[in-house]
């Protein structure tokens, strides 16, 4: 049995069929033995990828393939990299996005394909000043309207800058890390470890509130 309804792979192909411009590349890194959501994870994006040829997925078993995960850095599976055919734009899943989760990973497959990250031109020059590494944590569960909001916009960050990377995490897989930041409600953003804020905030104010690592 499917991961995704009939339906639902409809209504992605034609989305996919108006939207994607370039091809992307989907990487996926698992292990189906002590991964809880890998096989799952795995079969979804299969099944994404199968609903277009401009969608290329490849998979890795983190266990074997150290090398490619030293390469991605990839410290956790499942986990789920959104890139071109030839860049990495620090674009990450940790965990199996269902839910509404589903929607950020197709999102963030189209902002590839089409080469804009679709942000505001006076976000874009803000990010312009970003010189040194950021790394966008955000904390998310599958069952969070507001979070697919977070998400995609760390995600634009991301592509805008090669200084910035964006790991959107599930909250309940990862309770470690749950309790690591003290995330007791989502979506909650951490930002180079020392900056903190939750919310699903607008563009301007969730930049701000990024941009404060910097500082």
């Amino acid at each position: 049995m499917g991961m995704l309804q009939d339906k639902d792979k409809e209504t992605v192909r034609k989305i996919f069929q108006k939207e994607l411009i370039n091809p992307v590349k989907i990487v996926n890194f698992t292990q189906e033995l002590e991964c809880q959501y890998c096989k799952e994870t795995r079969q979804l994006l299969e099944e994404i990828a199968e609903l277009s040829d401009k969608v290329i997925l490849e998979s890795y078993n983190f266990a074997i393939d150290t090398q490619k995960a030293e390469e991605f850095k990839v410290e956790k599976i499942p986990c789920t990299i959104i890139m071109s055919e030839d860049k990495d734009y620090g674009i990450r899943f940790s965990g199996i996005p269902s839910g509404y989760e589903f929607t950020t990973i197709i999102e963030a497959i189209n902002m590839v394909s089409k080469g804009d990250s679709g942000l505001k031109e006076k976000s874009k020059q803000k990010l312009k000043a970003v010189n040194k590494p950021l790394h966008i944590q955000v904390y998310i569960t599958p069952t969070c309207p507001y979070c697919p909001r977070a998400a995609i916009l760390s995600y634009q960050m991301a592509f805008e800058s090669d200084y910035i990377t964006a790991d959107v995490i599930e909250a309940i897989e990862f309770p470690y890390l749950a309790n690591k930041y003290n995330v007791y409600g989502v979506p909650k953003m951490v930002v180079n470890e020392g900056v903190q804020f939750e919310g699903a905030l607008p563009e301007p104010a969730f930049i701000k509130e990024v941009l404060k690592a910097l500082k």
